[in-house]
């Protein structure tokens, strides 16, 4: 049975950073595709950030520049750093194991 855990939400003022992690387990980990989505309230979820098994990445336009995505094999984690954020980063985070395994997400607050 596959199980995504994430950790490292919080509140954070505008500017500041945060570096979500996600564990995973159940899954082989190093062949799976894995993202990072977010919904806010009263809007869908939307893609923040994936990362392919070879390691190529793609970002949501709105994050460009200022979020990277990352994975560590050996520990079966990805990670999402979120540097310079901002009011309308404000939502749960979810980690996904591609195409339909989910975690129970986390809150990201930003205080402007």
């Amino acid at each position: 049975q596959v199980q995504l855990v994430e950790s490292g939400g919080g509140l954070v003022q505008a500017g500041g950073s945060l570096r979500l992690s996600c564990a995973v387990s159940g899954s082989i980990f190093s062949i799976d595709a894995m993202g990072w989505y977010r919904q806010a309230p009263g809007k869908q979820r939307e893609l923040v950030a994936s990362i392919s098994s070879g390691g190529s990445t793609n970002y949501a336009d709105s994050v460009k520049g200022r979020f990277t995505i990352s994975r560590d094999n050996a520990k079966k984690r990805v990670y999402l750093q979120m540097n310079s954020l901002k009011p309308e980063d404000t939502a749960v985070y979810y980690c996904k194991r591609e195409p339909w395994n989910w975690g129970q997400g986390t809150q990201v607050t930003v205080s402007s």
